[in-house]
């Protein structure tokens, strides 16, 4: 396993971020398929989550602490999960939707697993695009 350090800037998109850094990597000289978040702290003005078995996302208005990011990344798509923090102190978490904003910094510690590929593939047990992890 391979480790970068990404710094998002205020006004990125945590997702849309992510999604652009797994799509490089795809095709960077030495080419990435698989990624994991090994750990993500920072702040977002805004949050975009959907809770468990909710059809659309929630948006919490910040300013927020990011608290946590766990998830897949590869050229396919992305899977992440985030825990926020409200000015109170309140918890929230759930799945990470665009509309997720950076306020002032997002660092993040990807784990590179160049070895494998991730792809997303449609479930029809579940109805979403899911994990299909491969050894290269």
């Amino acid at each position: 396993m391979r480790v970068e350090v990404l710094r998002l800037a205020p006004g990125d998109d945590l997702r849309t971020a992510l999604q652009r850094w797994a799509d490089q990597a795809a095709h960077a000289a030495e080419p990435v398929h698989a990624a994991c978040v090994l750990s993500a702290v920072g702040s977002l003005t805004r949050a975009m989550l959907r809770y468990a078995d909710a059809p659309t996302g929630t948006r919490i208005d910040g300013p927020l602490e990011l608290l946590g990011l766990a998830g897949t990344l590869g050229p396919g798509g992305l899977h992440l999960h985030a825990s926020v923090a409200d000015a109170k102190g309140q918890v929230l978490g759930g799945h990470v939707m665009p509309g997720c904003n950076v306020r002032t910094t997002a660092e993040i510690v990807l784990g590179l697993l160049p070895a494998h590929q991730f792809d997303r593939v449609a479930d029809p047990a579940t109805g979403y695009l899911e994990l299909l992890a491969q050894r290269r």
